[in-house]
């Protein structure tokens, strides 16, 4: 758990925009463990932000200050610091979209969408949950949740996805269940994210898209350093089956199968989705 309190805030602020906000368009997207020992891939700042600790404001001052000497600057790091406020900009966007449309806390924003026929799981819940999929890459990223009251934004969108496509189960489960356990849960912005995930949403990715668990491990956590880190069971598995162990000629023993299989699952997804298109 970090420290809490403003100084604490401003202080991670301070050490951010010194130094990893130049690297953030390269690096925000790599898995990070432990945020908030490790500055390198993300400013780990949502708390604060969340609880008030630090101001929106504050955050794009310090940010857009850093642009003033352009001169100073590559192309890749103005782009980096740019990107950091654009994530500034997207929370204050869903706090107007909740203020504006606030059937989102009940229903999609894109009404059609309701009609989707998703699965009653609970079962497939409760693994989803725990972390006990068989996708390693979810299995880190919930379990990394359960332990820290926090998740990495990268993996806050294969877990959504895994949960809405390839399980086909509704978002809203995943939207109440995150809000229960994140020490940054923003009703807004985790609502948002929910529905962007879920293709429901204001700027959804289209229904179409669906995260493949194995492909995102591998883009994002290419060394299994993540996935090591809150799944024992396959610290011992080599890098190149750590995400899809159950390629091994003797898969681990203590470690689930995967509880769906993702080709198969998109096609459901897609079909369901493709029923309320056409209606």
């Amino acid at each position: 758990m970090p420290d809490a309190g403003e100084a604490v805030a401003l202080h991670r602020l301070e050490r951010f925009t010194a130094d990893a906000i130049y690297r953030y368009g390269d690096t925000r997207n790599r898995l990070t463990a432990y945020p908030f020992d490790d500055l390198v891939s993300t400013s780990a700042l949502s708390p604060y932000l969340r609880f008030g600790m630090l101001s929106p404001r504050q955050a794009y001052h310090a940010a857009a200050r850093l642009l003033e000497d352009a001169d100073a600057l590559s192309a890749s790091e103005r782009q980096s610091i740019q990107t950091w406020i654009s994530e500034l900009a997207w929370r204050d966007f869903y706090n107007h979209i909740l203020y504006h449309f606030p059937h989102v806390l009940e229903r999609s924003f894109k009404p059609e969408y309701d009609r989707v026929e998703y699965r009653d799981a609970p079962e497939e819940f409760e693994r989803w949950a725990a972390g006990m999929t068989g996708y390693p890459v979810i299995d880190a990223a919930m379990r990394q949740m359960n332990t820290l009251g926090w998740m990495h934004n990268r993996a806050r969108m294969i877990v959504a996805s895994f949960l809405t496509k390839d399980l086909l189960i509704y978002w809203r489960r995943g939207d109440l269940h995150f809000m229960q356990h994140l020490i940054d849960g923003d009703l807004a912005a985790n609502n948002g994210g929910w529905q962007w995930s879920a293709g429901t949403g204001t700027d959804a990715q289209p229904y179409f898209r669906i995260f493949n668990p194995i492909s995102q491990s591998e883009q994002y956590d290419p060394e299994g350093e993540y996935i090591r880190a809150f799944v024992p069971e396959l610290r011992d598995v080599l890098t190149p089956y750590i995400h899809a162990p159950w390629t091994l000629p003797t898969p681990p023993k203590d470690y689930p199968s995967p509880m769906v299989e993702h080709s198969a699952a998109r096609q459901r997804t897609l079909a369901a989705f493709k029923k309320v298109k056409t209606v």
